[in-house]
């Protein structure tokens, strides 16, 4: 990865936001766009569902202390990146805008004590909770910093993104056997769906910005026909899903449909490829937006209801 632009060429770039930064205002919503509250909250919500549906006789407290640890844990890893990509974040279109680019924080190094002391309480959180927990977070933030915009990016993002879901299990008394074999198995596959399908979408960004990491590298028909598989496999993943743990019917109306829906967004982008000759960046960003929140979170609230039921 390329070395930081100095604070002077960041206010060169921005000087609203550097005057901002100098005055104090907008601090502190500075450091919460840095901390990626959306990334955060899904994190925190497959961890919390995963939870839920392994020990939902849990105690209302230990679960509030497994929400904690998820929340700080993974706002701490994800300030962390933040603060690891921001050279190349500010050179592209898409995330110039985000605090650390922009320089609404700066020097940018004050970052790091923020995220590095959200992690590290969320890490002790899961330690009281359980040493597997404890273990399977510390793997999902060492992952998430190593080799960031190399060829192992999207391997250690997908180990990563699996780790909350695997905290929230064993946090609760989780017990390992096929259901969460095959639970974290579908998050492991569903991450580098979600990444490709944004890298697709935006790939004219990542390429000025001189990212070059894998996929990119693909022709671009290889890299539609290689989402359209994903999208088949992850789909597929989320139905084992109600064989293997005995799920029911709530479960199997939601998962049903929305692989379906994938499906056909996966089989969209490979169609208008196939029909225009063109990339079809509008067809992946329906894709990855479908992905993302529609299919991953509904699947998870159906596991999380399935509790009740």
């Amino acid at each position: 990865m390329e070395s930081l632009s100095a604070p002077s060429q960041v206010a060169e770039a921005h000087p609203l936001a550097t005057s901002s930064a100098r005055t104090g205002r907008l601090v502190l919503p500075a450091y919460l766009d840095a901390l990626k509250p959306r990334e955060t909250a899904m994190l925190t919500y497959i961890g919390m569902a995963a939870a839920l549906f392994a020990g939902g006789t849990s105690a209302p407290g230990h679960l509030v202390v497994v929400a904690l640890a998820l929340l700080l844990g993974s706002a701490g890893c994800n300030g962390l990146t933040n603060y690891l990509d921001r050279d190349v974040d500010a050179r592209m279109q898409r995330t110039r805008r985000r605090a650390l680019p922009s320089g609404r924080i700066l020097p940018a190094w004050k970052m790091l004590p923020v995220a590095g002391g959200l992690a590290a309480t969320g890490l002790g959180l899961a330690w009281l909770l359980s040493p597997w927990a404890f273990a399977f977070g510390a793997l999902g933030i060492l992952a998430a910093v190593l080799w960031r915009k190399t060829g192992l990016t999207h391997l250690l993002g997908a180990i990563s993104g699996t780790a909350p879901v695997l905290v929230g299990w064993y946090a609760v008394g989780g017990q390992t056997g096929p259901t969460i074999v095959v639970l974290a198995l579908l998050v492991l596959i569903w991450v580098p769906l979600h990444v490709w399908s944004l890298m697709y979408a935006w790939r004219d960004d990542y390429w000025q910005a001189g990212v070059r990491i894998f996929p990119l590298g693909w022709p671009q028909r290889r890299l539609a026909w290689a989402l359209g598989v994903l999208s088949a496999v992850v789909a597929a993943t989320g139905l084992a899903l109600y064989f293997v743990a005995g799920l029911g019917l709530l479960y199997l109306a939601t998962a049903g449909p929305m692989a379906l829906l994938l499906v056909a967004a996966g089989g969209r982008l490979v169609r208008q490829w196939s029909a225009a000759g063109g990339p079809g960046s509008a067809a992946a960003l329906r894709l990855f937006r479908l992905a993302t929140y529609p299919y991953l979170g509904l699947v998870f609230l159906a596991l999380a209801l399935e509790v009740w039921l």
